[in-house]
């Protein structure tokens, strides 16, 4: 069983810069079909984007996602994760600020996010939330499902 963050989480970054149009993010995450990015700048974290704050803080309230920066609609200074962190040291942030995903940092700067489904999938590989985790998604990138 995996006993470190580094053993669990998702490697590498996807980042956009502070003043990336929500486009721009959007479609970010739909080329690498992923649901949220980082928004750093000098290599700190400088807040999390989730395809669910563009939709909530932005598109819902008739804002331009053309003219709206990341930094305007996402979640600023998110809760951190060593990258030598003990699992439970993110289980525990996880549940003590009702999180599904945290930014992995090793010396403050991002090297991957681990998600509650990543944690599943290394905690208990059988339950229902990690089979979910490693099924692939049901359509491509850039299609709609069916």
């Amino acid at each position: 069983m995996a006993e470190i963050v580094r053993e669990v989480m998702t490697p590498g970054v996807v980042a956009v810069g502070p003043d990336a149009s929500l486009v721009e993010a959007a479609q970010l995450m739909r080329a690498r079909d992923i649901g949220d990015v980082l928004v750093a700048a000098d290599g700190q974290v400088l807040g999390v984007l989730t395809d669910r704050d563009i939709t909530l803080r932005a598109v819902a309230i008739g804002a331009d996602p053309l003219t709206i920066s990341a930094q305007t609609v996402c979640t600023p200074a998110p809760v951190l994760v060593e990258a030598q962190a003990p699992v439970s040291s993110a289980v525990s942030l996880m549940r003590e600020h009702a999180v599904r995903r945290l930014p992995v940092v090793e010396n403050g700067r991002p090297v991957g996010m681990v998600s509650l489904g990543d944690l599943a999938v290394a905690q208990d590989p059988h339950s229902a939330l990690a089979a979910i985790s490693r099924a692939r998604p049901d359509h491509e990138p850039g299609t709609t499902p069916g």
